[in-house]
């Protein structure tokens, strides 16, 4: 509790991010992605800001319909819950746990974030219209990969990342600890994390792990391999988790086995991510958490991070809200985070289509109630906190043990 004090304490004291900057809507074209939930988004994205709300501008006089809307009560009281949404977010931003953006820039033949890339959904301006102020760059492959292929697929996704970053040193800023990424944000800057990856990427090698968290990678997905499976982990992969623990890697679980995901909570000494994970009872979608594996992971000061697509949680606002007060009742308020999922191939919720909407959802759910400091956990301190206490495992970890030189061929057979 002490850690989310000082979270809480640190993100008040924190210097704001720069105002967003005003831009035209560019039209959204759609790549391939990494690991894709839903077919392509066919919406249109949100209009800019109306005139005269951000710079003082008088606004244009409007025409007698949208006289009359506008001077609707509840248009009025919509306003007012977006500019109370920005002034939040100000303070406290998005930590988005799942960004496909590397996997689409790689197919781009020329792109450009700074100023902004219709190819995408996320660039600079549009981080910046919604208060991002750090986010997991995704080294997922969109084709099921093993072996050499699936490490050097991901080598190659993870350089893209650096150079993509190195390109735009004004506003994004790679990162590894707790530390960075809020020196970052109080410098201005995206925080950008690496991962998560593909167990594939490991190639069945805990050096080729600790290879890939020395450039900078901070999350391995548990799923898709023979030591992480249906049946759950096997005595290797019991042994990928710990020495995940002792570099400071973190496991995510979305998309594993039930089994994968229990025997995880009882292996690892520090806290477990769910990228992209809402809840089961609301929409079964496989993915998705049941109550008593969410519990579970509330129990292990776990963060369930929900992604706001239409398939795994709906198509308005007010369904990913839905699933957010859900989480929150059944695993508690330190572990539920936002997953924007966005430039993953999903479709996404009306008003959640791009980077730039989070204080939609963050006006959704300043009008059920939620409390501020609830609110700010959701949006930066829980990520904080699991970060830190990764951090944290690692330093003692390498207190007691050496690295790890197993093979699977010796604990698997």
């Amino acid at each position: 509790m002490a850690d989310l004090q000082d979270e809480l304490q640190a993100t008040a004291e924190a210097g704001r991010l720069d105002a967003p900057a005003k831009r035209k809507p560019k039209p959204s074209r759609r790549f391939g992605a990494a690991e894709p939930i839903a077919p392509p988004d066919g919406t249109t994205e949100p209009g800019t800001t109306e005139p005269g709300t951000a710079d003082g501008a008088k606004a244009p006089e409007a025409a007698p319909e949208a006289a009359g809307r506008l001077a609707d009560p509840e248009g009025a009281e919509q306003s007012d819950g977006l500019e109370e949404a920005h002034a939040f977010l100000a303070d406290h931003p998005v930590a988005d746990g799942y960004s496909g953006l590397p996997w689409v820039l790689r197919h781009l033949p020329w792109y450009e974030l700074e100023l902004g890339e219709s190819g995408v959904d996320t660039d600079v301006p549009r981080m910046r219209e919604g208060h991002i102020g750090a986010l997991f760059w995704s080294l997922h492959l969109s084709e099921p990969l093993t072996g050499d292929r699936a490490v050097g697929a991901s080598l190659e996704q993870l350089d893209l990342v650096h150079k993509a970053v190195e390109a735009d040193p004004e506003h994004l800023r790679l990162v590894r600890t707790a530390g960075e990424v809020t020196d970052a944000r109080n410098r201005g800057r995206v925080a950008i994390l690496l991962g998560p990856a593909g167990a594939p990427a490991l190639g069945d090698s805990l050096a080729i792990l600790r290879a890939l968290h020395a450039l900078g990678l901070k999350a391995l997905t548990l799923a898709g391999v023979s030591w992480a499976s249906e049946a759950g982990l096997s005595r290797f992969g019991e042994e990928v988790v710990r020495e995940m623990n002792r570099v400071g890697v973190l496991a995510d679980l979305s998309g594993a086995s039930e089994q994968t995901i229990r025997r995880t909570l009882a292996v690892s000494r520090a806290p477990v991510l769910c990228t992209r994970s809402a809840a089961h009872a609301l929409r079964p979608h496989p993915a998705n958490l049941s109550d008593d594996l969410l519990a579970a992971l509330g129990e292990a000061h776990g963060l369930c991070m929900v992604p706001l697509t239409s398939e795994q949680t709906g198509p308005s606002v007010r369904d990913v809200a839905d699933h957010l007060d859900h989480v929150r009742s059944i695993a508690g308020p330190q572990s539920v985070g936002l997953s924007g999922t966005y430039d993953s191939g999903a479709a996404h919720p009306e008003d959640l289509i791009d980077a730039s909407c989070y204080p939609h959802l963050v006006a959704e759910l300043l009008h059920r109630g939620w409390s501020h400091d609830d609110l700010a956990l959701l949006t930066w301190g829980n990520v904080q906190r699991v970060l830190r206490s990764a951090d944290f495992t690692a330093r003692a970890a390498r207190d007691r043990r050496e690295a790890s030189t197993a093979r699977i061929a010796d604990l698997d057979g």
